[in-house]
C-alpha cells in the first residue's frame, strides 16, 4: 500500500512538473499525436546531415535536433544516405541575406538551403512550424524571402526594470545582475524572436536614461548582444538627446555644435568596440518633453543626421520617431507630424529611418493610416505599432491585434500603394515581461507571434494574414483538432473588432482614462494639456458628438491624397467605422445602417458587452480540449474583461446620454450604477505608470 500511495504521489509530481503555463509559446515541440502522421514523419526523417561550422549554425542545428526529438519522440542520426533531411549552404541571389528554400528532391530527400548562415537558422524554425502543424512534408517547395529588411521589437523598459505601459511583469532584463548572469530567458527570447524573423531588439525605454550610454552599461548591453547574435539578431538603444550634457560633461547638445558632434562619434566607437554588429541609435526627440533639436533651433534632420554621421562608418543607423506634438501648438493634434516632417523629406541622410505610428494619434483601437506613409518618397519610413496593449485593455483583454495591423499595412494612401509598399520596416513595441508566460495573457502572445509573421510577409496575395496566423499560432500554441482551431480562431478574429465596440465605436478615439488609458474617462477634461483631454477628441454637445477634420473643421483631411479624402470627407458616405474621426454629427445623424447616431451608438456598445459574453461561453465550452492550467488563466482574464466591457458600455453611454437627451434602448440590459459611480473609478497604481 506504501508504495502504490508513493507511486501516486511521484506521477502528480511529474505532472505538476509537466503543467502547461505558457512559457514555452509556440515552441512547444510535443510529440505529435497522429500517429500515422507521426510513423510517416519518422520513416522520412530518419538522418540530418547539417554544417555546424559557426555559432549561428551550432544554434540552428540545436534547434532542429530538439525539435525533432520532441515532435518525434527518436532522435535522427547526424548523418545518412537514405531518407535524409539535408542542411546546406549554397549560394543563391534570389534567397538574398536572410531567405531560404526547403524542397523534396527526386531522391525523396528533403533539402534545406540558404545563401547565409541566418536563412539557415530561419528556414529550419520553418520547416519545424510545419512539422508541428501536421502538414505534409512529401512534396516541399517552399521558397521564403523577408518582405522588410528592419523587423525590430522595442522594449519600453527602464533600467529600474519598470517598463513603461507594459503589463506583464519587470523587464526581462535584470539588469542588476548583467553582463555575470546571463538568464536561460535571454536565449528562449532569442529562440522565439529568431523563429517569426524578428532580426532586431531596442533594449530600453524611448524615453530613454542617459546612463544606458555609460560604460557599465554598455556591457551589460553587449552581454545581452553577444546571447543574441547567434539567432541572427542585433540590438539597438534608445539614446537621450542631451545625453552629451547629462552624462558628457558639455555645456550644450547642439547638434551643429562641434564638440557635441565629436563627443557622438567616440561614443559610437565605443558602442563597435563592445558590440561589433550594433543596430543604431533609436530617438524621441522635442515630443512629450523630451529634449531634441528644437531646443538649439535646429531641425529633425539636424539631429538625426548628426547621429547618422558618428554611425555610418560601422553601418549603423538611425531610427527617428515622428512621434511628435506640442501642447503650446494650438494645431489638431492629428496633423502636428506631419506638419514637421513633410517638408524635411529629402533631407535625412541615408542611414536615417523616420518611424511613424500606424495612426496619427496614438495606437487607438481604429485609427486611419498615418498621414506620411506615401508622403515622404525621398525618407525610408519604419511603422511602429503596439503589441502592448495600452489602449486595449492592456493584458487583462484578449485581442488578437493582427487585423488592426493588417488593417493598416493594406490601406492604400492613394500615393505610393499600400502602407506595406511605403515602408523599409515595421518596429512593435514589445508586450514581454517577466511573468512566466511571457505576455501576461495567454493570447497576447498571438500578437507577439503575428508581429513577427507580418513583419517577413508584410503584403501580397500570398501574405499570411490574421486569420492564417491565427490558425499557425493555435495549431503550436493548443492543438491540431479542427472544432478547437475553428472555435478558438472565430474568437481571435473577432476580438478587434468587439474591443472597439464596448471601447470607441464609430470613429471615437482616446476616451480612456487619464494616465493609465485603463478604463472609459470621457468627461475628463483637467490634465494639465488639452490634447491629453478626452473632451478635446470626442466634443460632444447637445448638438453633436465626433472631431470635424474636414475643411469646416482643423482640415486634418487636407494631409491625404485626394483618393483617400474621397472616402471620408462627406459625413453621409463616410464609412460608419470612421465617422466620428472626421466629422462632428447630430445625434439623429442617419447611419448607413437606417438608424440614427443616438441608436447606433448604443447598438455597438450593448454588442461589444454581448460579445465579450460570447466569448466567455466559447471559452468555457472549450475546457475538456485545454490543459487546465492555461484553460483557467484565459477564463480569468476573461472575466475581467466582461467587468471591464460593461463599465465601458455605462460609463460611456450614460456620459454621452447628458448630450443627446435620448434614452437608452428598451429592453436593455440597464447600468447597475450612476454616472457619478463611474466618474468617482479612480484607479490607482495601474501597471505600466508611475501611479
Amino acid at each position: 500500500m506504501k508504495r502504490t500511495v508513493f507511486l501516486g504521489l511521484f506521477l502528480l509530481s511529474l505532472n505538476a512538473l509537466q503543467a502547461e503555463d505558457g512559457y514555452r509559446l509556440w515552441l512547444r515541440y510535443d510529440l505529435i499525436g497522429n500517429k500515422a502522421l507521426l510513423q510517416q514523419y519518422r520513416s522520412t526523417l530518419t538522418a540530418v546531415i547539417f554544417p555546424a561550422t559557426t555559432p549561428m549554425l551550432a544554434a540552428a542545428r540545436q534547434e532542429l535536433l530538439t525539435g525533432l526529438r520532441g515532435l518525434l519522440g527518436v532522435t535522427p542520426r547526424s548523418s545518412g544516405t537514405n531518407s535524409t533531411l539535408i542542411v546546406r549552404l549554397q549560394d543563391d541571389p534570389l534567397l538574398g541575406s536572410e531567405g531560404f528554400a526547403i524542397r523534396t528532391t527526386s531522391q525523396k530527400n528533403i533539402l534545406l538551403t540558404a545563401s547565409t548562415d541566418k536563412g539557415i537558422l530561419y528556414g529550419v524554425f520553418r520547416f519545424l512550424r510545419l512539422l508541428q502543424m501536421q502538414e505534409p512534408i512529401n512534396r516541399l517547395d517552399i521558397t521564403s524571402t523577408p518582405s522588410l529588411p528592419y523587423r525590430i521589437l522595442d522594449h519600453w523598459d527602464n533600467l529600474n526594470r519598470r517598463v513603461e505601459r507594459g503589463y506583464a511583469g519587470l523587464s526581462l532584463w535584470d539588469w542588476f545582475t548583467l553582463p555575470t548572469y546571463k538568464d536561460q530567458r535571454y536565449t528562449d527570447y532569442a529562440r522565439a524572436n529568431a523563429s517569426i524573423g524578428i532580426n532586431g531588439t531596442v533594449l530600453n525605454n524611448v524615453n530613454a536614461s542617459p546612463y544606458i550610454l555609460t560604460p557599465d552599461w554598455l556591457e551589460k548591453a553587449a552581454s545581452l548582444a553577444d546571447i543574441f547574435r547567434p539567432y541572427g539578431i542585433r540590438v539597438y538603444l534608445s539614446v537621450r538627446f542631451s545625453s552629451p550634457i547629462d552624462i558628457g560633461g558639455l555645456k550644450t547638445a547642439d547638434p551643429l555644435d562641434p564638440a557635441v558632434r565629436e563627443w557622438w562619434r567616440k561614443k559610437a566607437d565605443e558602442i563597435y568596440r563592445l558590440i561589433p554588429d550594433f543596430g543604431g541609435f533609436l530617438v524621441k526627440a522635442n515630443s512629450e518633453g523630451q529634449p531634441g533639436p528644437q531646443n538649439y533651433g535646429r531641425t529633425h534632420a539636424d539631429g538625426a543626421n548628426m547621429l547618422a554621421e558618428a554611425l555610418d562608418p560601422h553601418q549603423g543607423i538611425v531610427i527617428w520617431r515622428a512621434f511628435v506634438y506640442s501642447n503650446e501648438t494650438p494645431e489638431d493634434r492629428a496633423r502636428q507630424a506631419y506638419t514637421e516632417f513633410k517638408p524635411l523629406d529629402g533631407q535625412f541622410h541615408k542611414n536615417v529611418l523616420v518611424q511613424v505610428k500606424n495612426g496619427p494619434i496614438d495606437f487607438q483601437p481604429r485609427e486611419p493610416f498615418h498621414p506620411l506613409f506615401g508622403a515622404m518618397p525621398h525618407t525610408p519610413l519604419l511603422l511602429e505599432v503596439q503589441l502592448t496593449q495600452e489602449y486595449l485593455g492592456f493584458s487583462s483583454h484578449l485581442v488578437y491585434l493582427a487585423p488592426l495591423f493588417e488593417e493598416c499595412l493594406d490601406a492604400d494612401t492613394h500615393l505610393n500603394g499600400t502602407v506595406s509598399q511605403t515602408i523599409q520596416g515595421i518596429a512593435g513595441v514589445a508586450n514581454i515581461g517577466n511573468d512566466r508566460n511571457w505576455c501576461g495573457h495567454i493570447f497576447a502572445q498571438a500578437n507577439w507571434y503575428a508581429f513577427g509573421r507580418l513583419a517577413w510577409e508584410s503584403g501580397g496575395a500570398a501574405a499570411p494574414y490574421s486569420a492564417a496566423i491565427a490558425t499557425e499560432w493555435i495549431k503550436q500554441t493548443f492543438t491540431n483538432k479542427p472544432s478547437v482551431i475553428d472555435s478558438i480562431k472565430q474568437m481571435m478574429m473577432a476580438s478587434r473588432e468587439i474591443t472597439v465596440d464596448y471601447m470607441t465605436p464609430l470613429g471615437l478615439h482616446h476616451i480612456m482614462a487619464y494616465e493609465h488609458h485603463y478604463g472609459p474617462g470621457p468627461w475628463l477634461a483637467n490634465a494639465t494639456r488639452a490634447d491629453w483631454n478626452p473632451v478635446y477628441y470626442h466634443k460632444a454637445d447637445t448638438a453633436g458628438i465626433g472631431f470635424d477634420r474636414t475643411t469646416t473643421g482643423s482640415n486634418a483631411l487636407e494631409q491625404y491624397a485626394p483618393g483617400a479624402r474621397a472616402q471620408w470627407a462627406n459625413a453621409d458616405s463616410c464609412p460608419d467605422q470612421w465617422l466620428l474621426w472626421w466629422h462632428h454629427v447630430s445625434w439623429n445623424h442617419r447611419m448607413h445602417t437606417g438608424r440614427t447616431l443616438w441608436a447606433e451608438l448604443c447598438r455597438k456598445y450593448y454588442a461589444g458587452v454581448d460579445s465579450v459574453r460570447w466569448m466567455q461561453r466559447c471559452w468555457t465550452a472549450l475546457r475538456p480540449a485545454i490543459d487546465p492550467e492555461r484553460w483557467q488563466q484565459v477564463n480569468m482574464r476573461l472575466a475581467i474583461q466582461e467587468k471591464n466591457a460593461v463599465e465601458w458600455r455605462n460609463a460611456c453611454l450614460l456620459y454621452f446620454q447628458t448630450f443627446s437627451r435620448q434614452p437608452l434602448p428598451e429592453a436593455a440590459e440597464r447600468p447597475d450604477h450612476t454616472l457619478e459611480y463611474y466618474k468617482q473609478h479612480i484607479i490607482y497604481y495601474a501597471p505600466g505608470t508611475n501611479q
